[in-house]
């Protein structure tokens, strides 16, 4: 036996995909600790707990989590109906972490700082993957463990407004101005927005949300104006099919939105780039540049910055990664979730052999696998967890057999909690109902099926906004 086999498997965050890792390590009889940041699990999730995701609950389960909580007496919910993250959180993740199988093994309020190798920088070789991997928290523990799965995620490291990958002039500047994706227009966040001007920047699914729900706000409450700015010349993509998509639902969502958009209830600014933000007279002037190199000026009370998530791997810094230099995810696993070739339900089954770095013993998995791609779905993580558990447990028969059953026209988006009657990504389009809020991340073949018009040097960029996935 070796000396690592009596350590745990450090999981790192209390998630869907965290804690499906937690299940299937106690399924596989490997000891394991959960360290999430956060002082309930789901932390994150319930952030945007007012959310409807647009999968269903059968794609949102864990079967080894599953099978933990149907051994509890739980009773699962209707596996056809859109979970909001309130629900998931609730429903599903918090009696999950109740069971006495998983409950002792897990500690919150316990932030991951750095992880290493006990006694090795990342320059030592020898005897390196026989050493323990150390895991300092922000309180000063320290926790070895035989493996580390970090499944800690995105949702705390929003991109910048700005283009190039930079923040705009002043960005930090008016920092108390700005929202993270997916504010709760309708309800908590209410007095943020009503009878307020807010700029929108994004054009994936969580701008598609908060659009759709400032434009209600607007019918309601006087003097609330809504403004949409996207970085491609056409918001065609947002749309989608209209009447002909392959999915009703899906073009219901669309088409909902670029009627506000023509009633002229949702300014629509394309082909921009935010170049300057300045505080003033408590409002925020926007300098937006165009592709031509021209430039608009606006005032705004909030700007909701919907332009997606990157993971942060600087916790790893000592450790031997490798990322692909385009996506932030390993190098295998980058070319099959490219979202410039694939929408969410064309990413492929993938698993340990994928999500393996050259440091051995330590994985990303969940939405920080995906690095920069908006194409994450919560079936994809709890596939992956099963193959590198499977993996750590010696079974590698099962840990290569990766399967994932997703429809390529699938709508990787989430909508408010008042519309849930709409498809999902993880599941054929259900009886076209009352229409709901949303818009796929992806379109099917990916961002390059979209028209893309090229710019010149010093004016913006025209790649496309996406906001945070398929999970959410």
């Amino acid at each position: 036996m070796n000396a690592l086999d009596d350590l745990p498997v450090a999981v790192i965050g209390a998630g869907p995909v965290g804690l499906a890792a937690a299940a299937h390590l106690n399924e596989r009889d490997l000891p394991f600790l959960v360290l999430e940041a956060g002082d309930t699990p789901a932390a994150a999730v319930r952030q945007w707990g007012h959310v409807r995701v647009f999968s269903p609950w059968r794609y949102n389960i864990d079967p080894a989590a599953r099978r933990l909580l149907d051994d509890a007496g739980w009773v699962a919910p209707d596996l056809e109906a859109l979970p909001t993250g309130a629900e998931l959180a609730d429903d599903y993740l918090q009696p999950l972490a109740e069971v006495p199988q998983l409950k002792p093994h897990l500690r919150y309020g316990a932030r991951v700082e750095a992880i290493s190798r006990l006694g090795l920088d990342r320059l030592r070789t020898a005897g390196r993957d026989s050493t323990p991997f150390l895991v300092r928290l922000a309180d000063g523990q320290e926790v070895l463990a035989r493996a580390v799965m970090d499944a800690s995620g995105t949702w705390s490291n929003p991109n910048v407004l700005g283009s190039s990958g930079l923040p705009a002039r002043g960005e930090r500047d008016v920092a108390g101005y700005l929202e993270h994706a997916l504010p709760d227009v309708l309800g908590t966040d209410r007095d943020r927005f009503a009878g307020r001007h807010t700029l929108v920047v994004g054009a994936g699914h969580s701008a598609a949300n908060t659009l759709l729900s400032l434009a209600e706000l607007a019918e309601s409450t006087p003097g609330t104006e809504v403004t949409w700015a996207i970085r491609t010349a056409s918001p065609a993509r947002t749309y989608g099919g209209g009447d002909a998509d392959a999915l009703p639902a899906r073009g219901a969502l669309g088409s909902r939105l670029r009627a506000h958009v023509d009633a002229g209830r949702i300014r629509l600014l394309t082909g921009f780039a935010v170049h300057a933000l300045t505080p003033t007279d408590g409002r925020v002037s926007v300098v937006v540049r165009h592709a031509d190199g021209g430039e608009e000026q606006t005032t705004v009370d909030r700007i909701v910055a919907a332009t997606g998530f990157r993971p942060d791997h600087s916790i790893a810094a000592e450790l031997r990664l490798d990322l692909d230099p385009v996506m932030g995810a390993t190098r295998a696993l980058a070319p099959l979730i490219d979202p410039n070739e694939h929408s969410c339900g064309t990413v492929p089954p993938h698993g340990v052999d994928e999500l393996t770095h050259p440091e051995s013993g330590y994985y990303a998995v969940g939405m920080k696998s995906y690095g920069r791609a908006p194409t994450f779905l919560m079936a994809t993580g709890y596939e992956q967890v099963r193959s590198v558990v499977a993996a750590l447990a010696g079974d590698w028969a099962a840990a290569r057999d990766v399967q994932l059953d997703l429809p390529e026209t699938g709508v990787c988006n989430s909508s408010p909690d008042e519309s849930a009657d709409t498809d999902g990504c993880c599941g054929p389009a259900p009886a076209a109902q009352n229409s709901g809020r949303g818009l796929a991340t992806g379109i099917s073949g990916g961002l390059l099926a979209a028209p893309l018009s090229l710019v010149s040097l010093d004016a913006a960029p025209a790649e496309t906004q996406t906001g945070g996935c398929c999970a959410s």
